[in-house]
């Protein structure tokens, strides 16, 4: 239930949309350091060319799902309801642990000692900071703009998705929020935007990746 002062409310959403940001910022962190054709990227079809044992996965072995469960997290976060970050917590769990599984049974048959002294080191899921070490690929804004465009625009959609909702329960009325409103509206532009560019331009084009 929203909290009695608009301030705490208000700031109890932007909490939880900070947290689904700093999601996608481990995404992005992680992706724009990434090879075409690597563990990160695996698909429908496990392949990997090299193994990944820097940058972002210098300190965990997953932070793609790791940015993943930061941004259910806040959005989870939003209605103040306590079982339902429960609920998350386990669903990712059961989700992921059958692919995180999969994948590392394949990068040990392809890599063998090299994935094995990587994953002992290293984190599944909780960083590990103090292991850093600098990414053996320069960060491409470009490569995280194609890959993440539409992230941002997904994770505003969910959060006005919650807000509706619970406007709806609470007063069985649709009341959009201005604040929410600025925020979707910026989000859809730098979408729409990206979107061209990548449909209509070879500016986001990066060999390699």
């Amino acid at each position: 239930m929203p909290y009695a002062s608009h301030t705490l409310d208000r700031l109890w959403e932007v909490m939880c949309l900070v947290i689904s940001l700093f999601g996608l910022a481990v995404r992005i962190a992680t992706v724009g350091h990434t090879p075409k054709g690597t563990s990160g990227r695996n698909t429908s079809k496990q392949k990997a060319e090299v193994l990944n044992t820097t940058g972002m996965y210098s300190v965990v072995r997953h932070p793609v799902y790791l940015g993943n469960f930061l941004i259910w997290f806040g959005v989870s976060l939003f209605p103040r309801l306590w079982w339902l970050s429960v609920i998350l917590l386990l669903a990712f769990w059961l989700y992921y642990e059958r692919i995180i599984f999969a994948e590392e049974q394949f990068l040990q048959r392809r890599f063998g000692s090299e994935f094995t002294d990587w994953a002992e080191k290293t984190p599944a899921f909780i960083p590990r900071f103090s292991s850093w070490k600098r990414s053996a690929l320069p960060f491409s804004i470009r490569t995280a703009l194609k890959r993440e465009h539409s992230t941002l625009l997904l994770i505003v959609f969910y959060f006005i998705l919650m807000e509706e909702a619970a406007s709806f329960l609470t007063t069985r009325s649709l009341e959009p929020d201005p604040m929410w409103i600025v925020i979707f509206t910026i989000a859809l532009a730098q979408y729409v935007f990206i979107r061209t560019l990548k449909k209509h331009t070879k500016l986001l084009n990066v060999s390699g990746r």
